[in-house]
């Protein structure tokens, strides 16, 4: 069994889908410059969680998932909703906000920063599409057993929290060198992003009534 070729490979692979410019990377950076670095890290927590059940999902099978009538939609348009629920807010509060002090909230902190990103991931069904594609490729075609799968994943899932905590503290560190006005615009741009998402998923599911008809 290969394991460093799949640890390396499941690194590799992290880094690459962690670079992509969607509503997580924008999330990541808006909050960052916004609440500090430690929201990014939060933010990743609740992605990592969610990445790590459609990856179980995944490798073992969905026959144990109840089959909810008319789930896909339901997730398509309540994610449309969040999403552009969301990016109204951002757009709206664009300004830079000072981070919250107050040790009696940090708990609903986290789970305002963590619900941020596992909501996210979870409301995007191309994820879960992504996920399985991957698990479907390195069995068959790479023809790793189990064990080599689980480093594979493993690796990926590290790479990704580890390049998403960096972009967070990244973010945070050049937030010196940006006036108020760039600040501003980077949150309405990641604000249009969300809102944008939003529209694309209520899109897609527009197409999928129309094909039914």
């Amino acid at each position: 069994m290969n394991y460093w070729e799949a640890l390396s490979l499941g690194f590799t692979s992290g880094v690459v889908m962690c670079l992509t410019l969607g509503a997580v990377f924008f999330a990541l950076i808006r909050n960052s410059l916004d609440f500090g670095w430690t929201s990014g890290l939060r933010i990743s927590l609740g992605v990592i969680i969610c990445d790590a059940i459609f990856i179980f999902v995944a490798l073992t099978g969905t026959s144990f998932i109840p089959n909810f009538p008319y789930f896909d939609t339901l997730l398509r348009v309540g994610g449309a909703i969040f999403l552009g629920a969301m990016g109204i807010n951002t757009i709206r509060k664009a300004h830079i906000q000072e981070p919250a002090s107050q040790p009696k909230r940090r708990f609903f902190q986290f789970l305002k920063f963590f619900g941020i990103g596992f909501t996210l991931n979870a409301t995007n069904p191309a994820n879960f599409i992504i996920w399985v594609s991957v698990s479907a490729y390195v069995k068959g075609v790479l023809q790793y057993e189990l064990n080599e799968r689980v480093v594979y994943f493993v690796a990926c899932l590290t790479a990704i929290f580890l390049t998403q905590v960096g972009i967070a503290f990244f973010a945070q560190r050049i937030k010196r060198f940006l006036n108020d006005g760039l600040i501003t615009w980077i949150n309405r741009i990641s604000g249009m992003v969300f809102v944008g998402t939003g529209i694309y998923l209520l899109y897609r599911q527009v197409e999928i009534w129309i094909a039914g008809h």
